[in-house]
Formats: C-alpha cells, sequence, structure tokens
C-alpha cells in the first residue's frame, strides 16, 4: 500500500539496507491505469484505488464501509461520502465493478494494466 512517508527520502536506520526504488511504483502504475481511462489523478482516486488492488492481491471484493475503514486505519482523512463519490465514479468509468454483493472490485483489464507495469 501506498505510505506517504516512504514517499519522503529517509536514510536508512542502522543496520538496514536503503530503501528499494520500486518502492514508489505503486503510485504510477495508479497513475498509468487511470491515465488509460482518460481519468485524472487525484490523490483520493490513488488511495481508493491502491486499498481496492491490496484486497484484490487477498482474492476479496469490498464495499465502501471496507475501502473507507482501510483509509482510516491508515490515517487518511477522507470522509466516507468522498469515497464512496469516487468508487461510483470509477464504476462508471469502467476502472472498478461493483458486485450483487455490492461490493467493489479491480475490472480484469484495470487489474492487467496494473500487474503490467508492476512487472517492468
Amino acid at each position: 500500500m501506498y505510505n506517504p512517508q516512504r514517499a519522503l527520502p529517509v536514510a536508512p536506520s542502522p543496520g538496514q539496507p536503503p530503501a528499494a526504488p520500486e518502492e514508489r511504483l505503486g503510485n504510477e502504475q495508479i497513475r498509468e491505469l487511470l491515465r488509460s481511462y482518460g481519468l485524472r489523478t487525484s490523490l483520493i482516486r490513488l488511495k481508493v484505488i491502491d486499498a481496492l488492488h491490496a484486497a484484490d492481491r487477498n482474492g476479496r471484493s469490498i464495499g465502501v464501509r471496507g475501502v473507507h475503514a482501510q483509509l482510516e486505519q491508515l490515517d487518511i482523512p477522507l470522509s466516507f461520502l468522498s469515497v464512496r463519490e469516487v468508487l461510483k465514479r470509477l464504476c462508471s468509468e469502467g476502472v472498478i465493478s461493483i458486485g450483487h454483493d455490492k461490493c467493489y472490485s479491480l475490472n480484469p483489464q484495470a487489474r492487467a494494466v496494473l500487474e503490467q507495469h508492476s512487472a517492468r
């Protein structure tokens, strides 16, 4: 998951290897995904897609409350309504889909874009 503290260059602790440059690929992957769907990048879209991608990697889909709760655990101050609106927009643009259980998941094409860029 995206960690805003990781975005800053920080010297490693003694005995720890330097941070790998791949740590920042997550945001670039999501930015590329949004570009491929003709959407602008915003912080909330980055966070919501990252939360959905994390759930997808664990083989599950999550609802609005699950996404919001996950963001709250990461101390990301986004309102429930903001998360819901972003999910609705991403769904209408075809980036994600909503199941009969009202849970969201990445569309196979979106997942392929993220996986394609993580393989680089």
